[in-house]
């Protein structure tokens, strides 16, 4: 039986959807730096040896999820965690409450902070350029985010799922991940996301929001010796 598209996210998207922006290297991608620190091979064991050295900078660390390459001395990977990999495949019921827009780049300094704040490591000056943001502003502060990341032309990532910490507990998360969530199902996607099995609160969310667990998948960095 052929791998489920979602068994190896990053390759399959930089392969699809994000194909345009893809630093490719034979049977390895990667995304350009200042965009997401994330590589992917074509299937375990790729031998990396040629493309590793054209791809990462001395010192560098990028992110695997699912498929992990046999890698060259002067490199090192970890296993960092099994996340959860989550969908959703029915519309869920809206949740009430402040206007939900769409964030440009008028917004970019504001999503740069507030997921410095709460989503560090992940998000790079250019992460917009993946897909679709949108936000909720309260007091004159941009108080929770979510968007799109990775995806195929039937799966969707949902990511950077954040709140402000002035403005937890109310339900803005569940608002947009109501909103989000629908908008895509309602394209002819499924919308999915990955989070760390041991953020439960986070697991809780997503579960009151229409999303089950699909299966555990390793998440690995990989770096490149200085």
């Amino acid at each position: 039986m052929a791998p489920h598209v979602l068994d190896n996210p990053i390759w399959n998207t930089l392969n699809t959807r994000h194909r345009a922006i893809a630093r490719t290297h034979g049977e390895v991608a990667r995304y350009p730096a200042q965009i997401a620190p994330f590589i992917g091979v074509a299937h375990d064991g790729v031998d990396t040896r040629e493309a590793l050295p054209a791809l990462l900078e001395p010192g560098e660390t990028t992110l695997l999820l699912g498929v992990l390459p046999q890698v060259p001395e002067g490199y090192e990977t970890r296993l960092l965690a099994m996340l959860a990999q989550m969908v959703c495949v029915e519309p869920v019921e809206e949740v009430d409450g402040p206007e939900i827009i769409e964030l440009g780049e008028a917004h970019r300094q504001d999503v740069l902070d507030l997921t410095a704040l709460v989503y560090p490591h992940y998000f790079r000056p250019y992460t917009m350029s993946l897909g679709r943001y949108f936000g909720i502003y309260q007091e004159g502060r941009l108080a929770a985010i979510i968007g799109e990341r990775m995806g195929t032309p039937e799966w969707q990532e949902v990511s950077a799922v954040c709140t402000h910490p002035d403005f937890l507990g109310r339900s803005y998360a569940r608002r947009l991940l109501a909103m989000l969530g629908n908008d895509i199902l309602a394209s002819g996607r499924t919308p999915y996301l990955h989070v760390a099995q041991e953020n439960q609160r986070a697991v809780d969310l997503y579960l009151r929001s229409g999303y089950t667990q699909r299966r555990e998948i390793p998440f690995w960095s990989l770096q490149r010796h200085a």
